[in-house]
């Protein structure tokens, strides 16, 4: 009995010393946006300020509004500014706000199924690496002027 007790004490030492597990991670999205569109437009740009309460990624997106959606960057390559899908998603850190704006990086709605009218709104699910999806609603909206 008392050499079993010794066997566990520094086990059950290790277990209060331990760490207790992170909270649920979590990521709030906020001023989702979504340029306007004409009828037959072939893509739309969507944004928004997203802050993880751990590390994480945004690593999907998705919109009734397209046939598909992507996570975009932009970047100046020869005097050329061209846009590229982020394979791998986006990084969050942990406690810091990641704005997804014009002429950096953005959500792409790709093959709209109908126009984004300007004071209409349409809904984006978020996918993270490790944080629950987030639905949100973006307001279709011009852009503040010069963005």
């Amino acid at each position: 009995m008392i050499r079993t007790a010794v066997l566990l004490a520094p086990l059950a030492l290790l277990a209060a010393c331990s760490p207790s597990p992170p909270a649920d991670p979590k990521v709030v999205a906020a001023d989702a946006w979504c340029r306007p569109t004409a009828e037959g437009a072939r893509a739309a740009g969507c944004y928004v300020t997203l802050t993880s309460t751990t590390d994480d990624r945004l690593v999907a997106v998705e919109s009734p509004a397209a046939a598909r959606a992507e996570i975009h960057t932009m970047s100046m390559t020869d005097g050329i500014m061209r846009m590229s899908r982020l394979e791998d998603g986006l990084a969050l850190p942990a406690g810091e706000a990641v704005a997804l704006k014009p002429g950096a990086e953005h959500l792409m709605l790709l093959e709209p199924v109908g126009a984004l009218n300007e004071g209409s709104q349409t809904q984006l699910t978020l996918t993270f690496e490790h944080a629950a999806p987030v639905t949100v609603t973006a307001q279709i909206r011009s852009a503040p002027h010069g963005s």
